[in-house]
């Protein structure tokens, strides 16, 4: 431990610094922290910190945290956008679906109507052939 004690000047009290440079679990996580981030461009990339100084560790583990979660993010958004891109596809095959059944809606509702068209016109025609049958018979029972 090393402690350092210094008066500013004469008529204020002592600031007193204390650090040492014996805890070493800083620097262990320190190791385990040491990786590329490949995400980051080089210029954001965590730069190893001065193993001497406790705030120089602390910043580079912080920014090491940072950066994961960078990555995180990132990652996140890779998967909501391929997600999204999936969902436009649906949307666009759900919409020609849509244009289908419109369509075979329309279709149907001519062909009902071509078909009522024609129900009426067979009956009519019937009609018209046993009218033609009756006068037909009643010539021939006249001759």
């Amino acid at each position: 431990m090393i402690t350092s004690t210094r008066r500013v000047s004469p008529d204020k009290s002592e600031v007193r610094i204390a650090f040492s440079l014996d805890d070493t679990s800083d620097i262990k996580d320190v190791e385990d922290l040491s990786q590329a981030f490949p995400d980051l461009e080089q210029r954001l990339q965590p730069v190893p910190p001065c193993m001497s100084l406790r705030e120089s560790v602390q910043v580079y583990k912080e920014h090491c945290r940072m950066a994961r979660e960078f990555h995180h993010v990132k990652h996140e958004i890779s998967v909501l956008e391929e997600r999204k891109r999936k969902l436009l596809a649906e949307l666009v095959e759900d919409e020609k679906v849509a244009v289908e059944i419109a369509r075979l809606e329309e279709e149907f509702q001519r062909l009902t109507e071509e078909n009522q068209t024609l129900v009426t016109l067979h009956s009519e025609r019937r009609q018209q052939l046993e009218r033609l049958c009756l006068t037909n018979r009643t010539r021939q029972d006249s001759s």
